[in-house]
Order: structure tokens, then C-alpha cells, then sequence
């Protein structure tokens, strides 16, 4: 049996099923100013569900998008309320050993690459983000990553901090073992060759897709891992707008998640967790499975 890490699940998404407000294109950095207290709650559920991670809410709330919507000066103050919350949760649920992790999040959107500049380009942009994150972290997580010039800008800005570096990349959904910029899995991983990264994972994709290239990740060397999303597609989603048009499937249910994520394991992931979709009830499950299976439960390795 084995130690595995054990991360939360998605937040947006959650957080549009028990918001009053409408959906925004901050969705969830407008939500932690207005409604903190449903953010604060969602890190406790998913830490009484058993998730030893927990990630700071800060996904939407880069310089870019904050200067897209008109409000550039809200980075510092979305930054400091994330480590809050989070830090509140933590105490309130009396999880001693949790662990919080830094988000470096693609800095113009999720799934558009296209609009990813060179790897030089974004380094300071990613370096700004992580300084406000890292010294309040335990870990830092850089996700949702579609195209090598994110992976190397993001990789590098989260080791200059010191923590540990976890980089999660989202895959096309067509099953054909690619980037969604259409560059190639093993010429991704080969890229974070030498850099300093702690672990590697999918994540953002149909859990089908993380289950059919996760054990591609070995290739690295590193401890790897993957948390899928729940989504029936992305293409309703586009850039400066909302989630709004964003459906759940039906068949992700917290069993047939579990039952994912439990095969994952099978080939040698050390680290899972949700993304879009997987909310408390998935890690539950999934955290009553590992237990099931002897496995102990861990924010780090």
C-alpha cells in the first residue's frame, strides 16, 4: 500500500451551485469579495471529506484577466483574501496537517493556448503571481497548463520560490495524447526534464483521457498524478466570458469518479484529486475508497 496525496476538488464550478450571485467573468475571485464565507466553507467541506490539499481560490484572479475586466488593482486584495480563507478553513475544520497550495493558473484563460505568448514573455507575469502566494504555501500547483511555453514559464517561476512544484497539464479531449495546443504529451514532459518540478499530472480533461496517458507521466521519473474534470465539453467557454454554458456530466457520479481515480493509482499515481465537476461528495468517496484499499492519506509525499 502506499502514500497518496490527496487534493481537493474543483471550485468554480461548486461555488456557481451555491452562490446567489450570477455568473461573472471573475466568477470565483468575485465570489471570494462578495461571499467569502461560501468560499471558506467549501475548503472546510472538502477537507472534512478527507482531502489532505486544499487550493487557494485564486484560479481567475491573475493580472491579466483582472485588467481585461477593469479592476488591475484587485490583485493584491484577491491574493491576500484567498490565503485567508483558506487559512480559516484549515483551522476550522482541525485539519493540522493540511496543506495549501498555491495556483499558477493560465494567465489569459483556460484551454486557449493560442493565445499564450513565448515562455520568456511570460516568466515575469508568472513570477507576479507566485510572489504573492508562495510564502503563505506549502506547495505550489501550476494547472491547467496547454501548451509547452505555459509549462516552462510556470515551472520555472514556482522552483525560484523554493516550494514544491507540482505541474498539472490539460490534455484534448480527443484522446490523442496531446496539449490542447496540439503539442505532444512525452515533447511536454521532455521539456520539464532537468527544470526542478516535484511532481507532474493531468488535470482539466475527461477523466478517460488522464486514464488513458497517466502512466505516459512515469516517463519523467517523477511522482505523478492526475484529477479530471466533470465537463460534457469546453467549447462553451471563451475568453471574458462566463461558465454559465458549462454542463455536468451525468455519469461522473462520486463512484465512477472514485473508481478513476482508483485505477490511476493501479498505475502508479501518488497524487489525486478533482477538477471542474468533482465536488466534496467525489473526494469523499474517493478518500473512503483509498481507505478501503490501505492506503494512507497525505498532503505531501
Amino acid at each position: 500500500m502506499a502514500k497518496i496525496m490527496l487534493k481537493d476538488g474543483g471550485t468554480g464550478q461548486e461555488l456557481l451551485k451555491r452562490s446567489s450571485m450570477p455568473p461573472h467573468p471573475l466568477w470565483s475571485a468575485k465570489v471570494m469579495m462578495d461571499e467569502p464565507d461560501i468560499v471558506q466553507g467549501l475548503h472546510e467541506d472538502f477537507l472534512r471529506a478527507g482531502a489532505r490539499i486544499i487550493t487557494l481560490n485564486t484560479y481567475s484572479a491573475t493580472p491579466e484577466r483582472l485588467a481585461r475586466e477593469g479592476v488591475p488593482e484587485m490583485f493584491a486584495p484577491l491574493q491576500t483574501r484567498a490565503i485567508e480563507l483558506a487559512q480559516a478553513a484549515r483551522d476550522a475544520a482541525g485539519t493540522a496537517d493540511t496543506k495549501i497550495a498555491a495556483c499558477l493558473s493560465p494567465l489569459h484563460g483556460s484551454y486557449r493556448p493560442d493565445m499564450t505568448k513565448t515562455s520568456a514573455d511570460l516568466l515575469p507575469l508568472f513570477r507576479e503571481v507566485v510572489a504573492g502566494q508562495a510564502a503563505a504555501c506549502d506547495l505550489i500547483i501550476c494547472e491547467t497548463l496547454s501548451s509547452i511555453s505555459e509549462v516552462k514559464a510556470a515551472t520555472q517561476a514556482a522552483v525560484e520560490t523554493g516550494k514544491p512544484t507540482w505541474v498539472a497539464l490539460s490534455l484534448t479531449d480527443d484522446g490523442s495524447a496531446t496539449l490542447r495546443s496540439g503539442e505532444a504529451l512525452t515533447d511536454a514532459l521532455l521539456a520539464l526534464e532537468g527544470m526542478g518540478a516535484t511532481g507532474v499530472m493531468l488535470n482539466c480533461s475527461k477523466p478517460e483521457v488522464v486514464d488513458a496517458n497517466i502512466a505516459t507521466l512515469s516517463q519523467t521519473g517523477l511522482p505523478f498524478g492526475g484529477y479530471a474534470n466533470g465537463f460534457t465539453a469546453i467549447d462553451a467557454l471563451h475568453i471574458g466570458g462566463t461558465v454559465e454554458g458549462l454542463r455536468a456530466r451525468q455519469d461522473v457520479t462520486p463512484k465512477a469518479y472514485a473508481k478513476f481515480a482508483m485505477g490511476w493509482i493501479e498505475q502508479g499515481a501518488r497524487c489525486v484529486g478533482g477538477c471542474c465537476e468533482v465536488g466534496p461528495e467525489h473526494i469523499a468517496k474517493l478518500a473512503e475508497d483509498l481507505q478501503s484499499a490501505g492506503h494512507t492519506i497525505v498532503g505531501e509525499l
